[in-house]
């Protein structure tokens, strides 16, 4: 029976009592002999429970551990891959907590997201386009390979100025595929191995023993038959884009005793100048 001979203030100021002294909800509805729970919740209103009452909840750690995370700026997505729970518990148990703003590192991983899928299909097409252009070329014929080496020479090698006069068959390169093409051109000539010089130029802040061995591999030459190795001086000032495990230098390749094999690459090249001029239709500028 509902205690009838207290008003409801002094009731209510007597449930409260009891409640911040750790009562639970039935020792005070005993004690003041209450059996309306509504009465109760009235009388109790704004009370919260005493600890001792709650039920404990296995996921009170996790619950801590995303208000934490979101408070270190963590997305709801990343939250959930963290904790290995659903996003509706992480919603709500932080949906109280303000938005993070995005973080450069988060906003660049976005970017990244959105645009892989467009990078992937344009490195496919292009893997195709290579391959299929590779195929194009098939087995090179000698006077191809000869035609090949005197432009890759010319593009590439030292020649002689009318201001240095210097006709040394020097070749320096940072690509392996074009080390590989020049050495078959010279074997093509009949150049012997035994009359080539190899060394490696590298900046000194580069690991030139590692680059003296991957030059070796390439040539298939043992590196300690190589000349001492260039290292260029580090300027500070400048900002160099060839770092890292992929940069090795460049390998430079003289020909001993190549004067005369000079002058007849110099005058390859010449003839191919005058081969292309006589192609030309009357009146037309090669």
């Amino acid at each position: 029976m509902t205690n009838t001979h207290t008003g409801f203030e002094p009731l209510r100021d007597e449930a409260v009592a009891l409640r911040r002294a750790g009562l639970s909800r039935r020792q005070i509805r005993d004690r003041l002999k209450v059996d309306s729970d509504h009465l109760l919740t009235r009388l109790l209103e704004g009370e919260p429970p005493p600890e001792w009452t709650k039920r404990p909840n296995a996921k009170d750690g996790l619950r801590a551990q995303a208000r934490e995370l979101r408070r270190a700026g963590k997305t709801y997505d990343e939250i959930v891959a963290e904790l290995g729970v659903s996003k509706s518990s992480v919603s709500l148990w932080v949906r109280d907590l303000p938005k993070p703003s995005p973080s450069p590192e988060r906003m660049h991983r976005m970017r990244e997201a959105r645009w892989a899928p467009y990078r992937e299909a344009r490195d496919r097409q292009c893997a195709e386009t290579k391959s299929a252009a590779a195929k194009e070329i098939g087995q090179l014929s000698d006077r191809e390979l000869f035609l090949v080496g005197v432009g890759l020479y010319w593009a590439e090698g030292a020649k002689s100025k009318s201001y240095q006069r210097r006709e040394d068959v020097l070749f320096v390169n940072s690509d392996p595929g074009m080390i590989r093409v020049y050495l078959a051109w010279l074997t093509l000539l009949g150049v012997e191995r035994a009359r080539l010089d190899f060394r490696v130029m590298i900046h000194e802040s580069a690991d030139a023993l590692e680059a003296e061995r991957f030059w070796g591999e390439v040539v298939g030459v043992d590196a300690a038959a190589f000349s001492k190795t260039t290292l260029k001086k580090h300027n500070p000032k400048t900002v160099r884009k060839n770092i890292g495990d992929d940069y090795h230098g460049c390998l430079v390749v003289r020909v001993r005793k190549g004067a005369d094999l000079y002058r007849r690459i110099e005058g390859w090249w010449y003839g191919i100048v005058l081969g292309v001029e006589r192609d030309q239709p009357e009146g037309c500028p090669v």
